[in-house]
């Protein structure tokens, strides 16, 4: 018997009830597209043979049919430390495919930017619209129709959503994600604040600043904090499209391989042939968009999500949008606190019980659906358990309780009643505030505004000391529109550092925070953006603007209708931005996904 809370019945049903265009169309183009699979028989030679010229010892089964033929879409490359590791994965999947008499072939690879390295730099403006080009990069792999099931090599922010909004276009087959674990755990989170911080003060140099994130960020495996990459991880478990418990088993050790392996054999068992028949298109539901939301609230997880989800539920068919994630908010408690929102790390997360912990609580509170269709044997009871090892075998075992309180706590006695994702709306748009990293007495903010147009004239206004104040910072044009929605990251030392002076302080942006959204409040997404006249073009130096947290408001006293809208920037160009021009021309508001690809669609 379900003892799923009603409040997380009532909206799962409005979003099936609200889909059902949607989702039927989908469904059904997912069938026809299983039905008109050519069987391999009946394939020209020719195109067969192109398809395996290049297969060396797996010619010879490729060429008789003998098994399932699996797709690895990769998106390796060695300069993001997540995705170092998948160098070496397809000689390694291809071993264990011939184990269970199947063959594997990397159908195609993605491109994988890293926005650690282009946080604040023009590069990030390409970021959000990345998330299209893999999906669309995942549409040419999956192209050559010759395969049986998807083997999803992705990690971090824009990599993983665009990789299955790709991959959910051939939901008739089996997907399956694969992730390749974190890297061990560097310095402390709070001396790497504390030294970012003092370097934004001008107390540190550039070396000592240096020194300070190459001791966090160190070696191959996903960085450790709980931003948009490790968030992603999350989601994928409480979708159940991950082999249970390997989102954080770090890279190069045993376990990590086991994991990997059974994700082969497991991807053949849920072929057509396989016995077992799991489709994505049947894994990726209502239900199962509700539980990577639900996941991400428990969490305290990256505000990416807020755009990535309503855009991989599109990809199914499925509405979601940001007045389910505010009432889910409302439904699900926070009982994780991982750095930012907490002192350790993803590692110290797994440690200490884990998703296999997080999943058990949620499940045994009623707050997550425990009738969905995973890739594993079973619904997702299967991921409230720990992966361990039985000598060289994969086995599981249960969690406990939590190894450390101050990191995971159980629902009935949480960090904080609600998830920490709040919808602040009023006549400056509908945005998102994240609270769980924020001290409740900062969650009103009411102070005359500032406003700007790029990160770097903040930061210029800041080293003047223009913002020692009680102020209200607002960066408007970083919509998806008018230059990609970049994340402003790198507000967030400059902001830290005048509210620890005393200062009350907020941020209202039509960009993105991520993953690294920490401790000062902030409404994000702002929708609709400035570019095209939405309200943030329309606001003025000295407006007194009030963000509220606790009753979802975000407005100005100004009468903004009087008011023609700011003059609009020419797009910037140079580091490959013009070639982004089509999807800036295209993309829709952030609470629909912030996608150019899928508003041409028609998704």
């Amino acid at each position: 018997m379900s003892n799923l809370d009603p409040r997380i019945a009532r909206i799962t049903d409005r979003i099936i009830e609200r889909s059902k265009p949607g989702r039927t169309a989908y469904l059904e183009l997912m069938e026809r597209e299983r039905e008109r699979a050519p069987e391999k028989s009946s394939v020209s030679c020719s195109n067969l043979a192109h398809a395996f010229a290049g297969a060396l010892e797996d010619q010879e089964a490729l060429k008789q049919g003998r098994g399932p033929n699996l797709a690895i879409v990769t998106s390796y490359n060695d300069m993001l430390s997540a995705h170092q590791p998948y160098g070496r994965y397809p000689e390694r999947m291809k071993i264990y495919a011939r184990e269970v008499g199947a063959t594997t072939q990397v159908a195609g690879g993605t491109p994988a930017m890293c926005d650690g390295v282009t946080q604040g730099q023009d590069g990030m403006e390409l970021s959000l619209f990345s998330r299209d080009a893999i999906a669309l990069a995942t549409g040419i792999a999956m192209s050559h129709a010759v395969y049986d099931g998807m083997a999803m090599l992705g990690i971090c922010d824009k990599i993983v959503p665009g990789l299955l909004i790709g991959a959910l276009r051939f939901g008739h087959l089996p997907g399956l994600f694969v992730p390749s674990g974190p890297m061990p755990t560097g310095i402390s989170n709070k001396e790497k604040q504390r030294v970012r911080q003092l370097y934004a003060e001008g107390k540190v140099g550039r070396d000592e600043l240096l020194e300070s994130e190459s001791a966090s960020y160190h070696s191959p495996g996903t960085c450790t904090f709980f931003g948009t990459a490790n968030s992603n991880q999350m989601m994928m478990e409480m979708m159940g499209l991950h082999i249970p418990g390997s989102a954080f088993v770090q890279p190069g050790t045993k376990l990590r391989q086991a994991l990997d392996r059974k994700a082969v054999h497991r991807l053949v068992e849920i072929g057509e042939d396989g016995g077992d028949y799991r489709p994505l298109a049947q894994c990726v539901d209502e239900k199962a968009i509700v539980n990577a939301a639900v996941g991400l609230l428990a969490t305290g997880g990256s505000t990416n999500h807020a755009i990535h989800i309503p855009a991989m539920a599109r990809a199914a068919g499925i509405v979601f949008d940001w007045d389910d994630l505010a009432e889910l908010s409302h439904a699900v408690p926070l009982i994780a606190r991982v750095y930012p929102n907490g002192s350790g790390d993803v590692n110290h997360f797994h440690d200490a019980g884990g998703m296999g912990y997080v999943i058990g609580q949620l499940l045994e509170a009623g707050l997550a659906h425990r009738d969905v269709l995973t890739v594993w044997d079973g619904d997702l009871s299967a991921y409230a358990m720990e992966p361990g090892l039985d000598g060289d075998d994969l086995a599981y075992r249960e969690t406990g309780p939590s190894g450390d309180d101050t990191m995971l706590k159980p629902a009935s006695d949480p960090f904080q009643p609600d998830g920490g994702m709040r919808l602040v709306t009023g006549n400056l748009g509908r945005a998102c505030f994240k609270t769980s990293a924020v001290d409740r007495e900062r969650w009103t903010i009411e102070a005359p505004c500032r406003v700007f147009q790029t990160q770097h004239d903040v930061a210029e206004a800041f080293k003047a000391g223009e913002l020692d104040r009680d102020v209200v910072v607002v960066v408007r044009f970083q919509g998806p529109r008018a230059n990609g929605m970049p994340e402003l990251h790198k507000l967030t030392p400059a902001l830290g550092v005048l509210q620890d002076r005393g200062y009350r302080v907020a941020l209202v942006t039509d960009g993105r925070m991520s993953g690294a959204s920490g401790k000062v409040p902030a409404a994000i997404h702002c929708s609709p953006e400035a570019l095209g006249g939405g309200p943030l073009s329309r606001v003025r130096d000295g407006d007194v603007v009030k963000l509220c947290a606790e009753t979802g408001s975000l407005s100005t006293d100004a009468d903004l209708n009087a008011r023609e809208p700011a003059p609009e920037p020419a797009p910037d160009i140079g580091v490959g931005r013009e070639l982004f021009a089509m999807f800036r021309l295209h993309a829709d508001e952030a609470e629909k996904g912030g996608s150019a690809m899928l508003a041409a669609a028609g998704l």
